[in-house]
């Protein structure tokens, strides 16, 4: 089954940035692209909306007039739009189970850190079955410059982040650019040691070299299903987030993996991916991981 690139837009400027980053994707992969637009029918006591007839008209034509300019820029791209009558969320999360990316806007970088991702964009990231890319008002294409790095997260075992790797090949391979793979380590507690893992440990001749090793063969498959793809294997002592951010400056997306948690306060995706999200200059794209 063909999936297509998936916008999820609002007649925003960020959810614009959005569509402009999908067709262009879209386009690069020669997949198909479907817009949708979630609304639900409001009842207002001192102005009149119109029934519900008229308000999916407007919302149609909104849709109809967001997409043109795209149509115009990628004439050969297929291009479905679907009005979806349901709150965001739910809406998005369910568009995202047939995508092989769902892509949506997000605000700026600004003081109110914590709130810039969006109530709604939490929780389809964490409810998603599939990659989900976050991409800010003002992205620019000039960004995705080949030559500019893919830069993806590495953390557990080969399998624990396979899917993460493919997306970030998949990506870097549709549009000529490297890989940098970065895996994070920090000093565990004397008390996490076990004999097994001081025997795996001293095997590799001490902490960096069995990460380095342990990088290396998480990245042999997709080496050797993706050889043209140039890869910069980056180990680095420190946390995840930091280090993912740190060499992130020159990057045109970054790929983290999320496991998804919820609490009795709403759906958490995790410090690591949280943290990329509030703090990239470029899109992040976020993969999930059982």
């Amino acid at each position: 089954m063909t999936r297509p690139i998936t916008a999820g837009v609002d007649g925003s400027e960020e959810s614009r940035a959005a569509l402009a980053w999908a067709g262009r994707e879209a386009e690069r992969r020669g997949l198909p692209l479907r817009v949708v637009h979630a609304w639900h029918f409001e009842v207002h006591d001192a102005f009149d909306l119109g029934d519900r007839d008229a308000q999916r008209q407007r919302v149609r034509e909104m849709a109809d007039e967001t997409v043109r300019d795209l149509t115009a820029r990628h004439p050969g791209l297929a291009v479905t739009t679907d009005l979806v009558e349901d709150e965001a969320a739910p809406a998005l999360t369910a568009a995202a189970a047939d995508a092989e990316a769902l892509v949506l806007g997000s605000r700026g970088q600004g003081a109110l850190v914590g709130f810039l991702v969006g109530s709604v964009g939490q929780q389809v990231i964490a409810g998603a079955r599939r990659p989900v890319v976050l991409v800010r008002a003002g992205d620019e294409p000039a960004a995705e410059a080949t030559g500019r790095e893919v830069v993806v997260g590495q953390h557990g075992t080969a399998e624990d982040s396979a899917e993460t790797l493919r997306f970030a090949f998949e990506t870097a391979a549709a549009r000529g650019a490297t890989v940098r793979a970065v895996r994070a380590w920090t000093l565990p507690p004397v008390f996490a040691y076990s004999p097994g893992s001081l025997k795996l440990l001293d095997e590799a001749g001490g902490l960096e070299p069995y990460e380095r090793k342990a990088l290396t063969e998480a990245l042999r498959p997709w080496r050797e299903r993706f050889p043209d793809v140039p890869v910069v294997e980056h180990v680095e002592m420190g946390s995840a987030g930091q280090v993912l951010l740190a060499t992130a400056g020159h990057a045109q997306l970054v790929v983290v993996g999320r496991r998804a948690r919820r609490t009795a306060v709403g759906a958490r995706i995790g410090s690591v991916a949280h943290g990329v999200l509030h703090h990239a200059g470029c899109p992040v794209a976020v993969v999930p991981h059982e």
